[in-house]
This record gives structure tokens, sequence and C-alpha cells, in this order.
């Protein structure tokens, strides 16, 4: 079984995809953002392509544990993407996933242009590889 996950922002979403055995988070792409319609389509190819079985969304939580303007974002996407796809959906805390993959990006010196081509998918990466290390075996 695979599983997909995605981080949604307003002008990305960062996708990645774990391997068959369900252990490691690969990194898929960045699909950017037009319409939902459109966007949920290419998240429903990959699906399909992928056979994917379950899907796992960073959910934007703010630090004090509620939900923002982001977040709301976020759960109308998804709730979109669960009238077309019939497998299960579900939320992952994503707070400062985005930031913890953009300052290492910093860090290996990575120049802006390249960060903003890779972040949202190493984003998803994270939040794939956290959902994969904190399941029950």
């Amino acid at each position: 079984m695979r599983i997909l996950a995605l981080d949604v922002g307003d002008k990305r979403i960062g996708v990645a995809v774990s391997d068959e055995l369900e252990i490691a988070a690969h990194g898929l792409k960045t699909i950017d953002r037009s319409d939902p319609a459109r966007d949920i389509r290419h998240i429903i190819g990959i699906v399909k392509e992928y056979e994917v079985e379950e899907i796992i969304v960073g959910m934007p939580v703010m630090m004090d544990g509620s939900m923002g303007i982001q977040g709301e974002k976020v759960s109308q996407f998804v709730e979109g993407l669960r009238t077309e796809v019939k497998i299960p959906i579900r939320f992952m805390d994503e707070r400062l996933s985005t930031k913890m993959v953009e300052k290492a990006l910093i860090e290996a010196d990575m120049s802006r242009s390249k960060r903003k081509k890779v972040i949202d998918k190493l984003a998803a990466v994270v939040i794939l590889q956290d959902y994969l290390a904190g399941r029950p075996k």
C-alpha cells in the first residue's frame, strides 16, 4: 500500500508518497495551484497512478493549538477532495514543518529561487515521514 501526503498552501501543493512497504517518504512533485477542481483532478491522477490507499494532509495548526485562517482553507480544500476520492484522508499536525525545511535549505546555502521550487514538496516529505514514524506497527 502507498500513502500520499499533501502540504496544501495558497500557491502550491507539495506532494510526497511512501514506498510500498510504508517505511520511507519520497518527494514527488509540487503542484502550482490554479483552481480547486483542477488541483483535485491532479491529485486524483496521482492517487490512481501510485495506487494510493490513504492520504495524509498537513494541517497548519497555530502554536496555541487552534485553527487559523490557513487551517480553514486546508479543511475546505480537503472537503472538496473527499467528495472525489473514496479513500481515507487524515490530517497531521504540520506545525513548523515548512519552517524546518526552509531552515535546513538555508543552512545548505540553497538560493531563494531554488528553495521556492522544492520547499513544499520537502514539507510533504516531513509530514509523511512523521506520520509513518508515529503509526503503531
